[in-house]
């Protein structure tokens, strides 16, 4: 599991965040995001400077960009 700030998350999955490269994602405990890639990797990111709010938001743009997200 990676732990990171909510920038740091998003600049590190700008090149990937379509469903070109992103099979699923999945939100458990509110801060912890789980991204499932087409090529059988996944990654865990625990984001620890944001509240619920931002985090939804990422998820609400995950699904405006095709990608599937359990919540």
């Amino acid at each position: 599991m990676k732990q990171c700030s909510l920038n740091d998350f998003m600049e590190e999955l700008k090149p990937w965040l379509d469903k070109s490269h992103i099979r699923s994602a999945e939100l458990s405990g509110g801060d912890q995001l789980t991204i499932y890639f087409l090529d059988g990797m996944k990654n865990v990111y625990q984001i620890d400077d944001c509240n619920e709010k931002q985090i939804r938001e990422v998820v609400s743009d995950l699904k405006k960009k095709g990608i599937t997200v359990q919540e």
